[in-house]
């Protein structure tokens, strides 16, 4: 499932540090705007304590954790919609990403230059949601002249779309996300087809300084973006994309061991990782066996044939019944045939909704 969130920010906020911590994979990050020109992408591991105990208890030939997928895009800058800093080529990019996660900056370095000159989160986030929704009404406006003649006609089709048009029109005018908006269902199905920057779920990422992230509490920065998402129904996660760097070049006990000595119960970037895959409804589900443990991606709400298929289009297509237990009920029991014993094992159909944790086995036949 090829899902992918995109890492904007202005330049200089901390974004590209923060990827590279993520990844592993090396993108550029320098004290000057435009230094990651065209967008890099990284997969990562979802972090997944679950996946450890079924290996412990299945003790698979391997384990094949579920991955997700970061693109690091280009610093925005104020009038990017009308192409400054190559805003056009990076506003494209935004397009093609499921989520957003945006970075912004919440601490004070002289050593670092700030495209605005000084710090201001909120101001920040503004720039660029500005700039997502003067692009936003580019696009409708140009879908308006298109259905105008029709919807004039008294064509049916085109009045519904005209009229959602025009309700995106008259938000965007007031400088709000189309993702701010009720949407019927009907609605919903036309707003989808614009393929709208601003209908993309947001989770912020408030970068601060070493000192703040190991302080109690949060510093003013960091508060005021806390309500400015609230207020937009938003997520916020607070890292340091400093540490975060320096976290992601140790493993096993050297990474906890470092951990431990900052206080630190659990990496940012992993916070990150969890809240970008949930920011875009993703569930996980196991497979456990000899050969394998595996976890593998859902959305929420897919039914089981639907989770089959993701292993394989024929798991979907010949699908019987599914053999289901969940993760609790198996590591309560302490193996597959002692939760069978215990009646915990159940077997679904077709309309069976899969839920986040579900050991499964799949019977098909093709």
């Amino acid at each position: 499932m090829a899902l992918t969130t995109g890492i904007v920010g202005l330049p200089n906020v901390g974004k590209s540090t923060l990827f590279n911590a993520i990844t592993q994979a090396g993108a550029d990050s320098a004290n000057y705007p435009f230094c990651t020109i065209d967008p890099n992408v990284g997969i990562v591991e979802v972090p997944d304590p679950r996946l450890n105990k079924l290996t412990e208890l299945v003790q698979p030939k391997k384990t094949i954790p579920t991955a997700f997928e970061f693109t690091d895009i280009a610093g925005i800058v104020e009038g990017a919609s009308k192409g400054e800093g190559l805003g056009n080529k990076f506003l494209s990019h935004i397009r093609q990403v499921d989520a957003i996660s945006h970075v912004v900056r919440c601490f004070n370095d002289g050593d670092i230059t700030h495209v605005s000159g000084s710090v201001d989160p909120i101001r920040d986030i503004e720039v660029i949601n500005l700039e997502l929704i003067l692009a936003d009404l580019e696009t409708v406006q140009k879908r308006m002249d298109k259905v105008a003649k029709l919807a004039k006609s008294k064509d049916k089709d085109a009045l519904a779309e005209y009229e959602v048009l025009q309700k995106l029109s008259d938000a965007f005018e007031e400088e709000k996300p189309a993702r701010s908006l009720e949407w019927t269902d009907d609605e919903l199905n036309l707003v989808r087809g614009f393929q709208l920057l601003t209908m993309k779920p947001v989770l912020y990422a408030a970068n601060v300084s070493e000192e703040d992230l190991l302080s109690e509490g949060d510093n003013e920065y960091v508060q005021a973006v806390k309500n400015y998402a609230a207020e937009e129904g938003s997520g916020v996660i607070t890292v340091c994309a400093k540490i975060e760097s320096e976290i992601a070049e140790l493993e096993g006990e050297d990474r906890q061991e470092f951990l431990d000595d900052l206080g630190i119960e659990e990496a940012g970037l992993d916070q990150l990782i969890r809240a970008a895959y949930t920011l875009l409804g993703l569930e996980t589900y196991f497979t456990a066996g000899e050969p394998e443990v595996r976890a593998w991606t859902i959305r929420s709400g897919m039914k089981a044939p639907q989770a089959a298929g993701v292993i394989h289009s024929d798991f979907e297509r010949g699908f019987i019944r599914a053999e289901v237990v969940s993760y609790d009920d198996l590591m309560d029991a302490g193996s597959m045939n002692a939760a069978k014993e215990a009646g915990n094992v159940r077997l679904e159909g077709k309309d069976y909704v899969v839920k986040d944790g579900d050991v499964i086995h799949f019977r098909f036949n093709v």
